[in-house]
């Protein structure tokens, strides 16, 4: 299986690149981005030696649907989805947030609480909770959006005192992640699915904001099977889920945490299949609708035709 780790393309008009972890952003003519999906992946802030076939794919193609779906709540920053890995969109004045919003104790947050801490985030937790327990509502816990190293945990306070994002466009962030999570839970619901966590990014052009970069995924969300959930709680059995916390899973076993002096365990042929397919399921399950692969024989040429001929269009 062939799988894309980097990208080196250089369109008409492109004034920028940037290398993110998992994504490669060209700015074309300073006013559109063009995001390719690679399939790089990441955990605990590391790209991982392996890239994994058809995990671009599955993450732009869930993200242009849930986009797609909620842009009567917030406008989005996309143009045109003109290859199965790649989205064009506004380039838009990013807020330096991510606006984390978790509607159960898992991950992050859970680990947090296990250490003894109530208050994620400014935000007090109750006595009491176990790991996965449903939160009496949800909670926004925001992180700094770092280009380099850790994401930091903040609080809505902080973030207006230090002027990261001012008071008046910080209210309409928080306003927006709730609806959005809302619809996100309503739609995961009907696939049999229970939204715990997930992550939005917004930016602005002028004085409108802007939903950007990918929403309910796998890589920024955390799902749980909705059949037996109660049960699993009561009996204090592990959650059926669905999201990325697999792979860090299987790195913390192994002695990774992205920490100083740990290595990465080997990624094998056969884990990187395991993973790949556990991101095809994720898919079909989230969107309920069968992966269909695209042709990787040639990947970069590919990308490269659909997105002169889109550019082509857009000009």
């Amino acid at each position: 299986m062939t799988a894309l780790k980097e990208t080196a393309f250089q369109f008409p008009q492109q004034t920028q690149f940037y290398k993110g972890k998992v994504r490669d952003v060209y700015t074309i003519n300073d006013d559109l981005l063009v995001m390719v999906a690679s399939d790089r992946i990441s955990a605990f802030d590391v790209v991982l030696p392996s890239a994994i076939p058809y995990k671009g794919q599955v993450l732009n193609q869930i993200a242009a649907k849930f986009l797609a779906a909620t842009q009567d709540i917030v406008p989005n920053w996309v143009v045109s989805v003109p290859d199965a890995t790649v989205t064009i969109g506004k380039k838009c004045e990013t807020f330096p947030v991510e606006m984390v919003i978790r509607g159960y104790l898992a991950g992050h947050a859970w680990r947090e609480y296990a250490a003894g801490r109530r208050v994620v985030c400014g935000v007090a937790l109750p006595e009491g909770l176990k790991e996965n327990d449903l939160l009496p509502e949800p909670i926004i816990t925001p992180t700094t959006k770092a280009h380099e190293g850790h994401d930091e945990d903040i609080s809505r306070e902080a973030i207006i005192a230090t002027g990261l994002v001012s008071e008046a466009d910080y209210i309409q962030l928080e306003n927006y992640t709730r609806k959005l999570f809302a619809r996100g839970t309503e739609m995961a619901l009907a696939k049999g699915l229970l939204l715990v966590d997930t992550k939005y990014e917004f930016g602005k052009i002028a004085h409108q904001i802007y939903l950007i970069d990918e929403i309910h995924t796998p890589d920024s969300s955390r799902y749980f099977y909705a059949e037996g959930y109660q049960e699993r709680q009561i009996a204090g059995t592990e959650q059926k889920q669905l999201s990325k916390e697999f792979v860090r899973k299987w790195l913390i076993e192994n002695g990774f945490q992205g920490k100083e002096g740990q290595a990465v365990p080997e990624m094998t042929p056969a884990k990187v299949k395991e993973i790949s397919d556990r991101y095809i399921e994720l898919y079909e399950k989230i969107i309920a609708e069968k992966f269909i692969p695209v042709d990787n024989s040639n990947i970069a040429q590919r990308i490269e035709t659909n997105v002169l001929a889109a550019l082509k269009k857009l000009s």
